[in-house]
């Protein structure tokens, strides 16, 4: 494929046309033309629906803009960068990261990772929805134990577990009494808690008296006797260490583990590089207490 061809077939795209590309690029337009259609005639693809006025997108051409802006962006930014005589990263870099993590730990990291890297222009978006990553303009998103996705790679940078936890006044059940629970304005809830303990695995009967939408607030509820709950390590092991709370036991249950997932179709561009390397920094080995430290 020629590069050349695909940058102008980049330009025409982008600006909607031929005759706005040349405008806007000082190219001429019998070029621009020439070489999308020799494009699309190296591709055997029609790339443009070429109507009396309209120049639109094909889904092919569509399809191959998607694809190969970014690759471009990429190589004109390295291309800058070595004409600089460096390789600073710098340009814009879009993060998607999960409620929890950003309240605890994202707003800290990102003024941190913008005092270190200042030619960088950091937008973090919090939603725990799953994000499309090329359609919505992300270039790395965080995720709690995400499913498979053969169009993603990444890397875990932080793991965490659950634990019980609750106040050292409030006493936990014996006898199949059922303990008082905060738990999360998450859906249906379990009526028994699986924990694991020194002494092996056993069950805790739960009543909600409590539904929050936060482990903020529920930690929060939690301090103050109102019932025990399930809450990460990383946001009580502070007040398991002063003693003013307790646990109950580890939560029987798979392992949370933070990924930093980025497209694998495109080059890891040096802002993304840069930030993965911030989070090794600040979580050198990726645990619990590593986290309610920095927090």
């Amino acid at each position: 494929m020629d590069l050349l061809a695909l940058v102008d077939f980049n330009l025409v795209a982008r600006h909607g046309g031929v005759g706005r590309a040349a405008r806007a690029t000082g190219r001429p337009k019998a070029t621009l033309s020439r070489r999308v259609v020799e494009l699309e005639g190296s591709l055997g693809l029609r790339l443009f629906e070429r109507g009396a006025r309209v120049l639109k997108l094909t889904e092919e051409g569509k399809a191959l803009y998607e694809r190969t802006t970014v690759l471009l962006t990429e190589i004109d930014e390295t291309a800058a960068a070595l004409s600089l005589g460096g390789d600073r990263p710098r340009g814009r870099l879009r993060i998607s990261a999960p409620l929890l993590f950003s309240q605890a730990a994202m707003g800290k990291l990102a003024a941190g990772f913008a005092l270190k890297y200042p030619e960088i222009r950091l937008e973090v978006t919090t939603e725990d929805r799953p994000v499309d990553m090329v359609e919505e303009g992300y270039d790395l998103v965080i995720r709690v134990n995400p499913a498979p996705d053969e169009s993603l790679i990444g890397r875990i940078f932080l793991r965490d577990s659950m634990v019980v936890a609750a106040s050292p006044a409030l006493p936990r059940p014996a006898g199949g009494a059922a303990a008082p629970a905060v738990v999360r304005d998450t859906g249906a809830q379990p009526a028994v808690w699986r924990v694991l303990a020194a002494a092996g695995t056993s069950e805790i009967e739960v009543e909600p008296v409590l539904s929050l939408s936060s482990h903020f607030m529920v930690r929060d509820a939690v301090r103050l006797g109102i019932g025990a709950a399930r809450l990460p390590l990383s946001l009580v092991s502070p007040d398991l260490a002063a003693g003013t709370l307790v646990s109950w036991g580890d939560v029987d249950g798979p392992e949370t583990a933070l990924w930093a997932l980025y497209p694998s179709r495109r080059l890891l561009s040096a802002r993304v590089s840069a930030f993965l390397g911030y989070l090794k920094e600040a979580f050198p080995n990726g645990t619990p207490d590593e986290l309610a430290a920095f927090i």
